[in-house]
């Protein structure tokens, strides 16, 4: 699908030609200036249909599909993008939270070029990392990799059969960091599904007595403390020691490492600040377990039925998007931005559509250029119709008159015989009769 448009000039010629194209979940949109190409790539896939990039949008190309089915299993883009209204600016692919919208120009990506501001939102690792399992299977983006670089047991103590003594592990010391189970076979994690309300992805350790020796390795490798072995000492004890890197790509910001680290290793810039609210006098119709709208557009994950409570959201985990509020069909759902993220906006033309484009994120509100072509006339109030006065019906003169009138023909307006004949267009008899009765009153009147 292309829309072709070419602009002639005595001394210069321009061309512009834009195309569509689907692949798989992808629209890809493209715009070739002469020789300079822009490429727009939207993953409805993705997208979690948020609206911040209609709210963004300069030239009002983007619209929101059907939020309410989508979030509930429709398979359907939830914003639809007119390219021929696009003017391929780049603020939806800036600002969207969730990277479902791309763009490069001339084959550079939009976020690499810091002539465009972006949201500057970041996962840092600090030194206080230990390193540990916990992030990484947490982690409801999968955006997280860890390599545990130090030998294991085996390596350093090969098993020796027939060895006796004690073992136990303090659970109240224990963080489920996961350590000893990487580091022996005799330790085993008994894995759970992590909640917004406990992250934390492991509920037990286990012993496997049939593989330890009691060589004592473990107790002084373990970072908390919580081994105690009775056993002989015989190899070097490793160091704990690896890498923990963040998938850009993947991570949404959302809090869930943060919150399972137990040693206060990560830090978060979260690309948008606000409030998130339930309208509780809206929640009787809300069924979190059929519907599931919010938990399924959420990209923080954050949504959970609690035990006292119909549905919760986990505040410290929501990236204020907006997404669920739009999925929620008993609008019980409100958010509110009250800060963005961003990198500079450097002083070029086109700044302050980029910081009318922010300030529509917080506000909603968005400022664009009148490309409607009209002309505007100047108002003129409306013309009123002159207004006379007339006299009130206690003063008319002849109000006595057309009273007693009125009352005399009453009666014969309500006969059925005179009604009958006047439905059926015989109204020659009914104004014989109403001038006989004047005349029998001494009106003198006749119709």
């Amino acid at each position: 699908m292309s829309d072709n448009t070419t602009q002639n000039s005595a001394n210069s010629s321009l061309e512009v030609n834009v195309e569509m194209d689907i692949r798989d979940s992808h629209f890809i949109y493209t715009q070739t200036v002469n020789s300079s190409k822009k490429t727009l790539d939207y993953d409805y896939k993705r997208c979690n249909g948020c609206g911040i990039c209609i709210d963004v949008c300069p030239a009002n190309a983007i619209e929101a599909g059907p939020l309410f089915e989508i979030a509930t299993g429709m398979d359907a883009p939830p914003v639809i993008i007119d390219q021929t209204k696009c003017t391929f600016c780049g603020m939806c692919a800036s600002f969207c939270p969730v990277k479902a919208i791309g763009m490069d120009i001339d084959g550079q990506d939009i976020l690499d070029n810091p002539d465009f501001s972006k949201l500057d939102s970041k996962v840092v690792i600090n030194e206080k990392c230990l390193p540990c399992m916990l992030c990484e299977k947490a982690c409801p983006q999968e955006a997280i990799k860890l390599e545990l670089t130090f030998p294991t047991k085996e390596e350093v103590a090969p098993f020796k059969e027939g060895q006796k003594g004690e073992i136990a592990v303090d659970m109240d010391k224990c963080n489920f960091c996961g350590m000893c189970a990487h580091l022996c076979p005799a330790f085993v994690l008994v894995e759970q599904e992590p909640t917004p309300d406990n992250p934390v992805p492991f509920q037990d350790l286990l012993i496997d007595l049939d593989k330890c020796d009691y060589c004592r390795i473990c107790e002084d490798f373990c970072p908390e403390d919580a081994i105690k072995v009775e056993g002989k000492l015989e190899a070097p004890v490793p160091k704990i020691s690896g890498t923990v890197t963040i998938d850009d790509e993947k991570c949404t910001r959302c809090g869930w490492c943060k919150a399972v680290c137990p040693y206060e290793a990560v830090d978060i810039v979260k690309p948008f600040e606000g409030e998130i609210e339930l309208i509780e006098n809206r929640l009787a119709d809300c069924d979190p377990v059929g519907c599931h709208g919010c938990f399924n557009v959420c990209p923080a994950h954050a949504w959970y039925v609690p035990s006292d409570k119909k549905i919760d959201v986990k505040k410290d985990y929501c990236i204020y998007c907006g997404a669920c509020e739009k999925a929620c069909h008993v609008y019980a759902i409100d958010v509110e931005r009250s800060g963005v993220q961003h990198t500079e906006v450097k002083d070029l033309p086109w700044s302050s559509q980029w910081k009318n484009a922010i300030n529509a994120i917080k506000t909603g509100d968005r400022s664009r250029p009148d490309t409607d072509r009209r002309i505007e006339m100047e108002l003129v109030g409306p013309v009123r119709p002159e207004v006379h006065e007339i006299d009130l019906r206690e003063r008319h003169e002849h109000l006595d008159e057309i009273r007693s009138r009125l009352d005399n023909l009453m009666p014969m307006l309500c006969d059925v015989k005179t009604r009958y004949e006047w439905e059926r267009h015989n109204s020659g008899s009914v104004i014989k009769r109403i001038n006989r009765i004047d005349k029998m009153n001494g009106n003198g009147l006749s119709c």
